[in-house]
């Protein structure tokens, strides 16, 4: 009985047993093939799947979802005889669990030595400027040429990217000096062009500037002239309007002559050839009835007063005459040239050269 008891427990482990074996359950994403007494049957989608144990074997499952490898850096030479390191990362995704499982041992090794070699192919035409500048080129090169190898494979290559290139540590410190070096350049350029627009502004402020003052000098030199020929105008009326007699002008031409020897620095001064004459009219204009003008305006009052005036005035300048004669070393000349009585006096320290027609007298 006891014997019969175990034999009862064995049957009925293995009927369990023989059930698990039967029923197989596959994960979303996932593909099995099984193999029917060594031979390929059949691929198991995701879900629950029943299989014919103890015939029906089935081999590990196969992940569907795209997956991403990334390769250690390989060395590749270029076309100018430099050695880059080159980091690449691969996106795949297995299309046909069949093919990926009896077309190749190991997929995932023969997809990055075909990345290897292709992208020794590839890069091998290319000089080492080219290879940092044209990753996309080489991106596009690799995928066309690893899809069209992995299709028999049941492998689709969705991306192939680089991640990185590394040249030479030598190689890198030129590129830096190199860098280094145009951005120097790029900077002394903006600076020589910063200069130079400056100087252009400078001098355009400049120019404006000096054409702006030049002819505010130009408008303020015209109005002057235009004011002193007004005034030299008004001045010149002013005497025709008056009419002045040859007596009026003699009589200030005396008064003047007084202020000659007023100056300290003046050594020589000179009495015009003149004098006499001017002496005459002052007299015979105070001792004569003058003629009416616009210049005298009223008659002389009295005869009397007036040949007194023109005696004393006489007297006056015969005594300025006699002072001068003996003021040492002030010289005077009879008979040169004088300046115009209405004119301003000489300066002090001006010598009145004489008249070509004088004669000077110590």
């Amino acid at each position: 009985m006891d014997a019969a008891l175990i034999a009862g427990i064995l049957i009925v482990l293995l009927a369990v047993f023989t059930v698990l074996r039967s029923v197989r359950i596959v994960p979303q994403a996932r593909a099995g093939n099984v193999e029917r007494l060594g031979r390929y049957s059949r691929t198991l989608g995701p879900g629950l799947n029943f299989v014919i144990p103890y015939i029906d074997r089935v081999r590990p499952l196969i992940d569907l979802r795209e997956q991403v490898v990334s390769f250690k850096p390989q060395p590749v030479i270029t076309e100018d005889n430099l050695v880059v390191d080159i980091d690449t990362v691969l996106y795949f995704q297995v299309t046909d669990p069949r093919a990926a499982a009896y077309e190749i041992a190991n997929f995932i090794q023969g997809v990055e030595q075909l990345t290897v070699t292709t992208l020794r192919n590839v890069v091998g035409g290319m000089d080492l400027e080219k290879t940092l500048t044209s990753r996309d080129t080489i991106n596009s090169q690799l995928r066309g040429v690893l899809d069209e190898a992995t299709g028999k494979w049941g492998i689709r290559v969705n991306r192939v990217e680089i991640k990185a290139i590394d040249p030479p540590k030598t190689i890198k410190e030129a590129m830096e000096k190199q860098m280094r070096a145009e951005r120097d350049k790029r900077a002394a350029i903006l600076t020589a062009e910063g200069l130079r627009q400056s100087q252009i502004l400078t001098a355009e402020g400049e120019k404006q500037s000096a054409i702006l003052r030049a002819e505010g000098d130009r408008t303020a030199a015209i109005l002057k002239a235009e004011g002193q020929s007004q005034a030299i105008d008004e001045v010149f009326q002013a005497v025709h309007r008056n009419d002045p007699d040859p007596q009026l002008l003699a009589y200030q031409y005396l008064q003047v002559l007084p202020q000659l020897a007023q100056g300290q620095g003046n050594t020589f001064w000179v009495i015009p050839s003149e004098v006499t004459s001017a002496l005459q009219g002052v007299s015979k204009a105070f001792t004569e009835s003058l003629p009416r003008s616009a210049a005298t305006r009223e008659v002389t009052e009295g005869k009397t007063a007036a040949q007194a005036e023109a005696a004393q005035a006489q007297r006056a300048a015969e005594e300025a005459i006699a002072d001068a004669e003996e003021s040492g070393p002030r010289g005077i000349t009879a008979g040169a040239s004088f300046p115009d009585p209405l004119a301003a006096p000489a300066p002090a320290h001006q010598t009145v050269r004489p008249s070509p027609n004088s004669t000077p007298e110590s």
